[in-house]
């Protein structure tokens, strides 16, 4: 997880939803509660981008899983019977 990033006030996707975010130096500054502004506990911390987790992390900065190649056998196990006016039409008795 070397790759993953807190995310942080001065990130051009924040925003604090109620207006009460300064900057005082390097500091971001709750006018709301008169402390320094911690993300992972805000409840009005907002990404533009909705890539705000819930524990402070940027999601941008996270790669995704891929899943596993699925095989089609594997997908589809039961057959599925079909109406008689499907029947008709394709000339199957069931389709996977």
């Amino acid at each position: 997880m070397s790759g993953v990033k807190k995310c942080f006030a001065q990130c051009r996707d924040f925003k604090c939803t109620k207006s009460a975010l300064s900057n005082q130096g390097r500091t971001a500054w709750c006018d709301w509660t008169s402390e320094p502004c911690e993300l992972k506990s805000c409840n009005y911390a907002m990404c533009y981008k909705r890539q705000l987790l819930d524990n402070g992390v940027c999601g941008m900065s996270i790669k995704r899983r891929t899943a596993e190649d699925v095989e089609p056998d594997e997908v589809f196990r039961e057959e599925i019977r079909v109406r008689a006016k499907v029947m008709r039409k394709t000339g199957e008795k069931t389709v996977f």
